[in-house]
């Protein structure tokens, strides 16, 4: 079993920057990749970006693309994102996963609001 508790979320102004932290205890050594999906109202759980425990390979969403970057302290166990020229449409529920094998979320945290305002 693995626990995540993140935080970092709130209020921000289109333009702004935010950054989320997620720090994993338990069973760390099974994890391969821990990240970042979103889900806003109305819409499906969408990938925001995921790392790689071991190598840092990064895969992100073609939204957030040189604008949002994420990034590991293995020493701590927790992985940021760090988010800049946030837009409205960035407004959503942010949850942070991590993943056995790479692509399949296996462990959630219970999610942090982020809303941007225009």
């Amino acid at each position: 079993q693995v626990q995540l508790v993140e935080s970092g979320g709130g209020l921000v102004q289109a333009g702004g920057s935010l950054r989320l932290s997620c720090a994993a205890s338990g069973s760390i050594f099974s994890i391969n990749a821990m990240g970042w999906y979103r889900q806003a109202p109305g819409k499906q759980r969408e990938l925001v970006a995921r790392i790689s425990r071991s190598t840092g390979r990064t895969n992100y969403a073609d939204s957030v693309k040189g604008r949002f970057t994420i990034s590991r302290d293995n020493a701590k166990n927790t992985v940021y994102l760090q988010m800049n020229s946030l837009k409205p449409e960035d407004t959503a529920v942010y949850y942070c996963h991590c993943e056995i094998t790479w692509g399949n979320p296996t462990y959630w945290g219970q999610g942090t609001q982020v809303t941007v305002s225009s």
